[in-house]
């Protein structure tokens, strides 16, 4: 039976996508693992592989095209021995069995990470490359006994390969037979929302229930934000005194998620001012330092907001009440600082997150940061690179502001907004001197992280930020 491959949601926030190019043509050999068309998502352009083998049909779908929904129909595949005339004259009929994408990888995938258990025995390449996503990942709430799993919109799609087929280990789908449970209906906590054997398990006491319907990512009832129809906005402005630049996917998503932010997360603030004299200082011995190649080229270049990722990162260890993520079941509370780095790309901005940073050095931190701005702007991330997280930071000290406050990224509790390191006039034993000032600001989820526990965090921030040695002991 011809199949239907569908427009996939490669991340969370996905409604749309754009057909960037097709990588085979309409009468093509297909097999697994042939990347056979790239994606443009909100965030990245992923390449789409095939996971059947037959011919490629009909394409539904030129090139090029932009906005594509989600579930949408994009090419027709006849499987080995169809008919691919009769496949391509039902493309989009509904006729064929529906074939969502496979989790796409990007262009240049990260080396894959130790077999897990729930992965099939043949995985992509992509899902060899993606981890499993994190408890704190903005894709679901992690399963527990007091917090059912919730879905996300087009999570489904990355599950369900055929109507009547899902993404399952075997030993799940082992222990659904033995119990008579039709996988269908459960909620998969593997990569990319695969059925493994924890969740037969929770199926089986009662604390799996069937996915439910799609929630927020920060585990709140949806809003609707109603604003004036854009007639009325433009009725305002004389005529070709404007030009009306139609959004692109990322900024659409940037605008939905942070009024979906603010409406939904209790933000509170707080200030310190951090005296970076000896950071400064130890910035430059060490970037003096640094080994140079054969070019002469430094094998890092250290900035302060490396210093600023590590330090936020210890104070998250030290304070660990504060390095949490908040949902209605409970408190998830993290063993590790993973700590997104907000980063401008054209038409808005993108978090790739340093994991386990506290216990990287500054070097590996810096050289991190570099490759992720290069690719983020390149708009070669992956998604595992930068969902999920529980904290970020958001510096605009370069550009020289003094002072601001970040909003909330789901599902942290937690963001570090930095301002401009600049000579200031202080008080020092009733004496006025000059000193290298730096202003931050700690907007935090007061649900999560409340006022008194948040002073407690800046405050630890603070004492590691003015004393940069205490990084590396």
């Amino acid at each position: 039976m011809p199949v239907n491959i569908l427009m996939p949601a490669l991340s969370p926030t996905m409604e749309k996508g754009n057909l960037a190019k097709w990588l085979k043509k309409e009468g093509d050999k297909v097999k697994p693992g042939d990347v056979i068309a790239e994606i443009e998502t909100d965030k990245a352009t992923m390449e789409y592989e095939a996971i059947d083998e037959g011919t490629l049909a009909k394409i539904v779908v030129p090139e090029g095209t932009q906005d594509v929904p989600v579930k949408a129909v994009i090419a027709v595949l006849a499987e080995e021995g169809e008919d691919v005339k009769a496949a391509a004259a039902g493309a989009g009929t509904g006729a064929p069995a529906a074939k969502a994408a496979p989790p796409a990888k990007p262009a240049s995938a990260p080396p894959p990470p130790p077999k897990e258990e729930g992965v099939s025995a043949r995985p992509s390449p992509s899902m060899r490359s993606a981890p499993a996503v994190s408890e704190a990942a903005p894709v679901r709430v992690a399963p527990q006994a007091s917090a059912p799993p919730v879905s996300q919109p087009g999570e489904g799609e990355a599950r369900v390969a055929r109507t009547n087929r899902v993404f399952s280990s075997p030993l799940a789908r082992r222990l659904a037979k033995e119990a008579g449970i039709d996988l269908a209906r459960v909620q998969g906590s593997g990569p990319h929302g695969r059925v493994i054997a924890r969740d037969v398990e929770a199926a089986k006491s009662g604390r799996g229930p069937a996915a439910p319907a799609a929630a927020s990512p920060v585990g709140a009832v949806a809003l609707t934000v109603q604003a004036p129809a854009d007639e009325k906005i433009r009725a305002l402005f004389e005529p070709g005194s404007y030009d009306a630049v139609a959004h692109d996917n990322i900024r659409k998503v940037i605008a939905r998620r942070l009024v979906e932010a603010k409406l939904t997360i209790p933000h509170f603030y707080l200030t310190l001012e951090c005296n970076i004299g000896k950071l400064v200082a130890a910035r430059e011995e060490i970037n003096a330092a640094a080994p140079k190649d054969k070019d002469g080229k430094p094998a890092y270049k250290i900035s302060v907001n490396d210093f600023v990722i590590k330090a936020l990162a210890l104070a998250l260890q030290r304070v660990p009440d504060a390095n949490v993520t908040w949902t209605e079941g409970a408190m998830l509370r993290h063993k590790h600082s993973d700590i997104g780095v907000a980063v401008s790309i054209p038409g808005g901005l993108i978090t790739p997150v340093v994991r386990q940073a506290e216990q990287k050095s500054l070097s590996v931190i810096s050289n991190e940061m570099k490759d992720f701005a290069a690719r983020a702007r390149a708009r070669k991330l992956a998604p595992h690179e930068y969902q999920g997280g529980t904290s970020a930071v958001s510096n605009l000290g370069m550009y020289g502001i003094k002072e601001f406050y970040a909003i909330i990224n789901p599902p942290h509790a937690t963001i570090l907004s930095v301002g401009a390191g600049e000579e200031r006039a202080i008080v020092r034993n009733g004496k006025i001197e000059a000193a290298h000032m730096m202003t931050v600001g700690l907007a935090t989820d007061h649900r999560a992280v409340d006022g008194a526990l948040g002073a407690v965090l800046l405050g630890a921030f603070k004492t590691l930020i003015e004393n940069p040695v205490m990084m590396v002991v």
